[in-house]
């Protein structure tokens, strides 16, 4: 595994910025972070030469970036997302899950159960993204250990905000449980029967 000094050797300015789906969302919060990640990966592409490369959907923003970065860079890989891992209750597998007190822990779930209510409203013909945002950002006020960052309904490819679902949508939010700030999201689609 390189080292630091071995990726960023000194003098190192060289970047890869992937604009517009780097923005919004996780963007907002934190501006440089996707230009480091997306500079990063493509330095571990070029080194290992993969012939497919896997990234987590509950960093749904990221593999968006690098899907877009992989694919204006004609690089010849396929970028494959694979599902969130979940706890038995629904909460998102993560890290950050370790600094949650009990008591935030359980109110942590809201996130899903928020994700979870979008779905069910979207599956009944629910199709107005601003209702679907009111309703989870509703759902979530409710439990006190939870502060939004942001809800969003928007189109998974360019990550721009929807008024209208249709086919396809991602149901993203960010909130923080107490101190801990958590991610999560899902993918709302049609699927053949």
């Amino acid at each position: 595994m390189p080292g630091t000094e071995e990726i960023y050797p000194n003098g190192f300015s060289t970047w890869v910025d992937v604009e517009k789906v780097s923005e919004s969302l996780e963007g907002e919060t934190r501006p440089s972070h996707f230009r480091g990640v997306a500079t990063v990966v493509c330095k571990l592409f070029n080194i290992v030469q993969p012939d497919r490369a896997y990234f987590g959907q509950k960093d749904a923003q990221q593999l968006v970036v690098i899907k877009k970065m992989a694919s204006d860079l004609n690089m010849d890989l396929e970028i494959v997302g694979i599902p969130t891992v979940r706890e038995p209750d629904g909460l998102a597998m993560s890290s950050r899950n370790t600094y949650l007190t009990k008591e935030e822990r359980q109110a942590a779930v809201v996130l899903w159960k928020a994700l979870c209510l979008a779905r069910g409203q979207w599956s009944n013909g629910e199709n107005d993204a601003a209702v679907l945002r009111r309703e989870m950002i509703s759902l979530i006020e409710r439990e006190p250990f939870a502060n939004i960052d942001y809800v969003s309904v928007a189109d998974p490819e360019t990550l721009q905000e929807l008024d209208t679902v249709g086919d396809r949508a991602m149901v993203s939010l960010a909130v923080r449980i107490g101190k801990t700030r958590l991610i999560d999201n899902a993918i709302l689609e049609q699927t053949a029967e």
